[in-house]
């Protein structure tokens, strides 16, 4: 077979060929199928792996399951992925197992049409940004969610974490609280940085807290890490607390109760996501709800474009959350006449 006579059958370049011929990712559909009818054309058979494609698989990298927001993302991406003929590749991360990038090395083997990262190793603003340049520069179609990177050029699907801390202050502020926490993850990760800086900003303009710094108590995204944040502001004078996760929640309230205080009657909480549990927990949980099924559409939506050879866009696409008032907050006053109720 030579390679020049496939190319100028197809009107491609002899690298694109080459691609094609070796299943590497970043062709076009229109472009792959050109490829493959060039080789029909001129007589020549088709490689064993091109007669069983796996163009139809998309890699779904997520850092874990025990979260329940990311496979409530994997469950509307594998849904509306099948509805259009591909089928999710799903990879999650453990603690010392297998790594997002060798789960990106994985799916390149493959020969994946594109990949959906859900809070990947990008939202680490620290991480080597290579990884990603590298999957830009072979043209592999992919989508980010949560964890918007200046210095790495993509198509980025986010929630606006900064409007999120807005409504969760704003919220507890019109419930009479002046002191209040923020349980929220590590410093280095976007989604903690946004969720301090919407915290801070709406801290000066509804409790006039010019600079709430002190209130602020990073951790793990964990049960654990929320009993020890909350224990923290707690010990602070805090009478509310607003969390990162719906799961940081529940350990913030574990927190209050390990020292003596009732939810909502002595202290609010807040939590983030909107997870199926927290409309059952005890008291069910005041939260800020992730569009996680419209971002998840539009992830797909985005990636397909890009498949198909439209063009990509570039840049974040920021979806509003929304405030979900449940039994975990409450008037401080309650907590103000709690002894004496």
């Amino acid at each position: 077979m030579r390679l020049a006579d496939v190319a100028a059958q197809a009107g491609v370049s002899e690298a694109t060929v080459s691609r094609v011929l070796n299943g590497r990712p970043g062709v076009a559909a229109d472009t792959r199928q050109a490829v493959l009818t060039a080789l029909d054309v001129l007589g020549y058979e088709r490689p064993v792996k091109l007669r069983h494609s796996h163009t139809g698989l998309i890699g779904l990298i997520l850092p874990e399951l025990n979260n329940p927001i990311f496979p409530a993302f994997a469950q509307v991406i594998e849904n509306a992925l099948g509805l259009s003929g591909y089928t999710a590749v799903l990879c999650t991360q453990t603690p010392g197992g297998i790594t997002e990038d060798d789960y990106t090395a994985l799916l390149l083997e493959r020969g994946v049409a594109g990949i959906i990262f859900v809070n990947g190793l990008h939202a680490d603003s620290r991480s080597d940004r290579a990884r990603y340049i590298r999957l830009i520069e072979l043209g592999l179609p992919m989508v980010l969610i949560n964890g918007y990177r200046a210095d790495i050029e993509g198509h980025y699907i986010s929630n606006d974490d900064v409007a999120a801390l807005d409504m969760a202050v704003n919220h507890l502020v019109s419930l009479g609280h002046r002191r209040i926490g923020l349980a929220v993850g590590q410093e280095r990760f976007v989604p903690t940085i946004r969720k301090t800086e919407g915290f801070k900003r709406a801290m000066a303009a509804y409790a006039g807290v010019a600079d709430a710094s002190d209130l602020v108590a990073n951790t793990l995204y964990t049960v654990e890490g929320g009993q020890s944040a909350a224990q923290r502001l707690l010990e602070q004078g805090c009478t509310a607390i607003c969390c990162g996760s719906d799961i940081m929640a529940i350990g913030a309230i574990r927190g209050a109760r390990s020292l003596g205080l009732r939810v909502p009657e002595d202290v609010s909480v807040v939590g983030f996501d909107d997870t199926p549990m927290t409309a059952y927990l005890d008291p069910p949980l005041t939260t800020i709800r992730q569009s996680v099924r419209e971002m998840g559409l539009a992830a797909v939506a985005g990636l397909l474009d890009e498949i198909r050879g439209l063009p990509a866009p570039r840049g974040e696409l920021v979806h509003r959350p929304e405030l979900v008032v449940r039994r975990s907050s409450a008037p401080v006053r309650a907590a103000l006449h709690a002894t004496g109720s």
